[in-house]
Parts: structure tokens; C-alpha cells; sequence
């Protein structure tokens, strides 16, 4: 086998803020695994978050032994035993994995889902994010969103004074009153903010929030969805299968992404621990192109919320197949991840 990448960089449409930064684009590494004249691909996207730029990533995909197999399945299986990555970051481990279960399904003319034990092509109604932002902008989009027929719409939250946020989700309900809407903080309240503000997005008609507190206190936030009015998922603090065990029954959901735990084994994995316990599977994303998005959507039915919207925010998408403008995503039929490169200059 043969593993080639290249570096990108994926512009947004708009800036996207959220608590603790503004984001105007993200570089990606695209990883390409080529066997007997198939191709698998994986993407890889920068992320300040998690201390990854492009160089990094490409240097650690790089120093990933893939050229000791001889075929992509025995490749895929030292990756589900922790043979083959290592000790990588996760995102390189998932990007890895997405190559060789694209390659996988090509070569045996099997779509992903299918791979991973699914008969039928999940399909999901995906959140939608409205970022900070003047409420003005936040009603038109939300207009726009609810015409194009998205059902769930997130907003972002945390900004200085928490009434900027109660009011940009209140014109965003006024503007879309048949949306279930999701509320992302990214960790900026402390308990008592959250004890305040809950009970008032709960009244405007918010479904739920994902990780009011600050990271690191687990104990902290499954106290605080004990006692919440809405539902509580936490992001910042799942990122392990360990995390996902240790809040499995405190809170109500997990957002499980596929860059932060690992890829569509580890998501499984987490979906399996946490079954029965109470807690929820949500599928998140990055911002990052169909290429990345793809793995997570042939995951989507197992899911209670879907956030996969990251292509969505990109001002020009480098792949297709996956859909989601009509606030849908789907997976195909077609082998492997049912994706493909868009020509260069379609989208020049």
C-alpha cells in the first residue's frame, strides 16, 4: 500500500465565534491510501483547541507504519487492536481509520455503514449552527435555515453578558418556533451562571445544552445536570471512552466526535458503554469538509442528536456525497464512504 497527502485550506463563509475564539478557516490534511489501483481517503483538520496545526498533523499521519501491510484490512484491524497508531492524537488515528474503511469498501464494493454492521443508509436530521452574533443576523438565519428545511438549529452561547445570549436565542425561536433548538456555551459558565440561565432558555424552549461548565470537573457538571431543567451533554469533557464511562448516568448526553475520541471504532466503543446507562449519543463535528464528515454519517442512525454541519459552514466544499443543505444527511449505497472529489475548478 501506498499513503500520499496533501494540505488544504477550507475557508468559511462567515467567521464562526463561540466563548473562546473567532474562526475564519481551518487547514486540512487529506490522506490518501492507494492499493491495486483503489483509493481510500481520510481528511484531518487543524485545531488550536487541541494544539494541531497542519504541520503537525501531516508529520504524525507520516510516521503512521502503514507500508509493513500487505493489504488495507489487515491495516484495519491493527488499527481497531491499537497496533497501528499508537499513541497518536486521536484525529490522526480517525483519519487514518476513514482511508483504510474507505479503501476496504471500494475493494469489496460495500458501503461503510454496512461495514460497521448497518443494512440501511442512515439518514439524520442535522443541527444547523448559528454562531455569535448580532441578533439581527442570528434571526435572518434562522429564517433561512427553517425555509431550507432544517429542524435543528444550535446556537452558540457564552458571550460576556449572558442577555446577549438569551436575547440571540430568543429572536432565533421567534424567527424559527418549529425548530428544536441546541444551546453550546463551550464551557464559559460557572455553576451559578448555569443554575440562572438554564431555567431561562429552558422557558424559551431550548432542548438542551452542551457543556455549560468549564472542562475538567466532571463531577461538577453531572451535579449540575441532576439538577437542571434541560438536558446536558457534555463535549469538552467526553473526549475518551474512560470519559464516556465516567460520565455514563450523570449526564444526559455525550457528544462523541470522531476527531476527538479516535474514529468510528472508538464512537461505537462509547456508544456500547454508554447503552442503558441514560446518557445519550450525540455525533458532532469539526468544521471541516464532506471528506471529514463523511465517517461520522454513516454513524448518524445510531445517534439521538446529530450535529454534522461542519461541511455546511465552508464556502466552498472540496468533496460531495454526503448532503445537508435541506438539513439532512445521508449516506449512500455507493462503496466505501460514497464520497468524491469535486473538480478544482467547480469550486474556484
Amino acid at each position: 500500500m501506498k499513503a500520499t497527502q496533501r494540505t488544504v485550506r477550507l475557508d468559511l463563509t462567515e467567521p464562526l465565534r463561540i466563548s473562546r475564539s473567532t474562526m475564519s478557516a481551518r487547514d486540512a490534511v487529506w490522506l490518501t491510501i492507494g492499493h491495486e489501483g483503489l483509493y481510500g481517503h481520510g481528511e484531518a483538520v487543524s485545531s488550536v483547541y487541541y494544539g494541531l496545526d497542519a504541520d503537525r498533523l501531516g508529520r504524525l499521519i507520516a510516521a503512521v507504519d502503514l507500508h509493513r501491510f500487505t493489504e488495507p484490512e489487515s491495516a484495519l484491524e491493527a488499527l481497531r487492536a491499537g497496533e497501528l497508531a499508537g499513541d497518536t492524537p486521536p484525529a490522526v488515528t480517525a483519519a487514518v481509520e476513514s482511508a483504510l474503511l474507505d479503501l476496504v469498501g471500494r475493494r469489496t464494493g460495500t458501503p461503510v455503514h454496512r461495514l460497521l454492521g448497518a443494512a440501511a443508509a442512515p439518514v439524520a436530521a442535522t443541527a444547523r449552527t448559528i454562531g455569535i452574533c448580532a441578533p439581527l443576523h442570528a434571526a435572518a438565519e434562522a429564517r433561512r435555515l427553517a425555509a431550507a428545511g432544517f429542524e435543528v438549529i444550535k446556537v452558540k452561547a457564552g458571550t460576556p453578558d449572558p442577555e446577549d445570549d438569551i436575547e440571540r436565542v430568543r429572536v432565533v425561536r421567534d424567527a424559527a418556533p418549529r425548530a428544536r433548538l441546541l444551546l453550546d456555551p463551550n464551557g464559559a459558565w460557572t455553576p451559578t451562571q448555569a443554575d440562572a440561565l438554564l431555567r431561562r432558555f429552558a422557558d424559551l424552549g431550548v432542548e438542551a445544552v452542551e457543556q455549560p461548565l468549564a472542562p475538567g470537573d466532571p463531577e461538577t457538571l453531572g451535579a449540575l445536570a441532576e439538577r437542571s431543567p434541560l438536558p446536558v451533554i457534555a463535549d469538552e469533557d467526553a473526549v475518551s471512552l474512560d470519559d464516556a464511562r465516567r460520565l455514563a448516568g450523570r449526564v444526559h448526553g455525550v457528544n462523541v466526535k470522531l476527531a476527538k475520541c479516535g474514529g468510528v471504532h472508538a464512537a461505537l466503543r462509547i456508544a456500547e458503554a454508554i447503552e442503558g446507562s441514560g446518557t445519550a449519543l450525540m455525533l458532532g463535528c469539526l468544521t471541516a469538509s464532506t471528506l471529514g464528515l463523511a465517517p461520522a454519517v454513516h454513524l448518524a442512525d445510531r445517534a439521538r442528536w446529530a450535529d454534522l454541519d461542519g461541511h455546511l459552514l465552508l464556502a466552498h466544499d472540496p468533496w460531495t456525497g454526503i448532503g445537508g443543505a435541506d438539513g439532512f444527511v445521508r449516506a449512500s449505497d455507493l462503496p466505501g464512504l460514497g464520497i468524491e472529489e469535486v473538480a478544482r475548478e467547480d469550486v474556484a
